[in-house]
């Protein structure tokens, strides 16, 4: 007998590149998905029965070509595809197709499955609906909860990316060398997407949008099998483990969040600490800086600070000046405020986001860090008018409780030093 668990855990880990193959044999995401789905049947009642393939992907994508053949010819009322007996002893054509499956073809596939998902006349939520319903192989119902809609609001929005990829007259041939280069960022930026909405997910949730976390750091990974020397991906996989790894210590018993300064370390993730670190070192030997790999390396100066006081903030400065060059934002350069202030000072950390209230003014972390920094210099009218503003821009609850924390740490440090 085949153990359940390993027979689910194969079908999981298989799909992206035997979704992407049957994508290629067939040229329809629909006829694909549905071979698939066939195939991952057909593999439920013949493994338990005739024990493990020695190789599940072939083995799912034969099964899924021919199970995808059979739709075809019942369209056309066309013979039938051979007994389930028959088919499920797919040794020989495994093993031939097995032999076939090598490197350049499994980049290939997977990167054209990507690709389709995350196409340019997709908006960024169709695109992340998609992936998640495609390559992840989520169920429907477990995505529109992650985006806390309707079950049939997503079936339509997925129905309706699924039409447009169709009538887009998309490519199926191989993507080439700049094809790759030039959708390989939109691809990062959609498992980064991915992974924002489920790290976004309040104390509340029932685990359905945390679960994107996960989903996004396996795309990554997968990414990094096609990429190896990619220094960009290794630095998304390193951003998104870093981060995830403080998960556990970000609410406190009541579900409240912990501001990062207050959290207890020891609940951090240190594997996943290690393996971020690892890919973030492996990345800047490359010496070609970029966006995600700065973000990781911010990340990684907080992981290896064994208490808050020990946070080496010169190094934070520095890597925030470096963002700021490649990707200009007045959102970095706010953040990066926060690095000068406990240089610096106050003082000239205010100086720095002052000329960044018109762009900022209602975005709430503005007011939020303005407010600290005003407390900080005695200005204590000036700082309860900024705190105000901030609570009333908070969108959520859990952005005005993670004022009024501040608010409230800024007033016991200050009395504390009085």
């Amino acid at each position: 007998m085949t153990d359940a668990a390993w027979i689910s855990s194969a079908l999981t880990s298989a799909r992206p590149q035997a979704m992407g193959a049957l994508l290629r044999y067939f040229r329809d995401l629909e006829t694909a998905e549905e071979a698939y789905q066939e195939a991952c049947l057909r593999a439920l009642k013949s493994w338990p029965k005739n024990g493990p393939p020695r190789d599940p992907t072939a083995w799912l994508i034969f099964a899924g070509r021919n199970s995808g053949i059979d739709a075809k010819r019942r369209e056309k009322k066309q013979e039938a595809l051979p007994d389930e007996d028959q088919i499920s002893d797919l040794s020989d054509a495994e093993a031939e197709l097995t032999e076939r499956l090598d490197g350049q073809h499994y980049r290939d596939d997977i990167l054209r499955l990507l690709f389709i998902c995350c196409h340019p006349d997709l908006p960024g939520t169709q695109q992340i609906a998609l992936a998640l319903r495609i390559v992840c192989g989520l169920t429907v119902k477990q995505i529109a909860r992650a985006f806390l809609v309707g079950e049939a609001a997503m079936e339509q929005r997925i129905t309706r990316a699924k039409a447009r990829i169709a009538s887009a007259d998309v490519p199926f041939e191989a993507p080439g060398a700049v094809e790759r280069s030039e959708r390989l960022g939109a691809v990062a930026a959609m498992v980064y997407l991915i992974f924002n909405e489920g790290y976004s997910a309040g104390a509340e949730d029932d685990g359905s949008r945390a679960q994107l976390c996960d989903e996004a750091i396996r795309l990554a990974r997968l990414l990094l099998r096609l990429f190896q020397t990619e220094p960009e991906i290794m630095g998304l996989a390193a951003l998104m483990l870093l981060q995830h790894a403080r998960s556990p210590a970000r609410f406190d018993a009541e579900r409240q969040i912990v501001l990062l300064e207050d959290q207890d370390r020891r609940l951090w993730n240190s594997q996943m600490i290690a393996e971020g670190l690892a890919l973030i070192d492996k990345a800047t030997r490359h010496g070609r800086p970029g966006s995600y790999q700065l973000q990781a390396a911010l990340a990684a100066v907080h992981a290896r600070a064994a208490t808050p006081e020990d946070t080496n903030w010169r190094q934070i400065d520095l890597l925030y000046a470096l963002l700021e060059e490649i990707q200009p934002s007045p959102v970095i350069t706010l953040n990066r405020a926060v690095a000068v202030s406990k240089t610096q000072g106050p003082e000239a950390a205010l100086a720095m986001i002052e000329p960044l209230e018109s762009r900022l003014s209602g975005y709430f972390y503005f007011h939020g860090l303005k407010g600290g920094l005003l407390l900080k210099l005695g200005r204590g009218k000036e700082a309860h008018r900024a705190f105000d503003q901030a609570i009333a821009l908070a969108t959520t609850a859990a952005e005005a409780n993670h004022i009024r924390q501040h608010l409230d740490r800024l007033l016991k440090d200050n009395a504390a030093q009085a």
